[in-house]
């Protein structure tokens, strides 16, 4: 079991597609929103069951993972992310991205809503392997489900703070930025020093995270560290850096960590649902408080905030985007 609280969100499922202009929500859709404003006030993570994300999507999903990473490395590296270009997709080897400027023990695949080729960075085609032509259809069908789940949970993080349920559907994340990565982690070596992530907190506004039946993610709680394990049937939910500063610290984006210890090779699904490209980032309309760790306040679009980000994890990369 973990520490961290289930809530089953199905009640905001259950019109969140289409909610009505103004509405606060139902009795069932406040009850969840008041688990979840709890949740965010108190970790900043829980488990998000009863989302209605079909078993085989995510057994798919696991099986062309797999696939993809089973192959040999230079396989691989043929969608490697200095093909994408400033699209920021592809690739990466172990050692490949950095944490708090320390390389992680993980190899992964970036990928983001699939758009035509442009100026814009961020933005463009994904990457897909040839020899697992099953990834693309799973990957492109987890993304647009994901980010129907994301909206239905968003609109229960806006009823916890007060406002109207479709707040951010018909502002912040009218035309949201997807992220998704998939990871792939081995078995960590003995170094207590070795992290397959270390720890950071997100940057964004929501992660909904799926994991393996291998655990390794760890959340800092005010009373030490604790382990999030896998619990079928759930995402992790997470609040990023992003919506820390939207309600002044309120809502908190809490670090964690990630370490292989379970022998086996770990894969994970982190799934990143932030606001749009142009959206500028105002605080939410209520009194602020403060943020955990003293950030300076940021102002400008989105887009601008993301890309001050990515110069951290991947710097060579980050040059061509500049």
């Amino acid at each position: 079991m973990s520490e961290l609280p289930v809530i089953d969100v199905a009640p905001l499922l259950s019109d969140a597609t289409r909610p009505d202009p103004g509405s606060r929500g139902s009795s069932g859709k406040q009850a969840v929103a008041e688990a979840i404003g709890a949740a965010c006030r108190d970790n900043g993570f829980f488990y998000v069951s009863g989302h209605g994300v079909p078993p085989d999507l995510l057994a798919r999903l696991d099986r062309a993972s797999r696939a993809f990473f089973a192959l040999p490395e230079e396989v691989k590296a043929e969608i490697s992310m200095d093909r994408g270009g400033r699209a920021w997709r592809g690739f990466f080897p172990v050692g490949g991205e950095l944490t708090s400027g320390r390389p992680d023990l993980k190899e992964g695949v970036y990928f983001g809503a699939e758009k035509p080729p442009g100026p814009l960075p961020l933005h463009g085609p994904n990457l897909f392997p040839a020899q697992v032509p099953e990834l693309r259809d799973a990957v492109l069908e987890y993304l647009g489900t994901m980010t129907g789940v994301a909206q239905a949970v968003m609109s229960g993080v806006a009823l916890s703070l007060g406002l109207e349920e479709d707040y951010f559907r018909t502002g912040y994340t009218a035309d949201p930025t997807i992220l998704f990565r998939i990871f792939h982690y081995p078995p960590a070596p003995p170094d207590p020093d070795t992290w397959g992530v270390g720890e950071h907190t997100d940057y964004g506004l929501l992660t909904l995270l799926l994991q393996d039946s291998n655990g390794g993610l760890q959340v800092r709680t005010a009373h030490g560290w604790i382990d999030a394990p896998p619990l079928e049937g759930t995402f992790v939910c997470n609040i990023g850096d992003m919506l820390d500063k939207l309600t002044g610290g309120h809502y908190r984006s809490t670090p964690h960590r990630v370490r292989n210890r379970s022998g086996n090779e770990r894969l994970s699904y982190p799934f990143f649902f932030d606001p749009g490209w142009d959206s500028e980032v105002p605080p939410l309309p209520y009194a602020p408080g403060h943020r955990w760790d003293g950030q300076v306040d940021f102002t400008g679009t989105y887009g601008e905030y993301l890309l001050s980000k990515v110069s951290k994890v991947f710097p060579s990369l980050f040059e061509g985007l500049s």
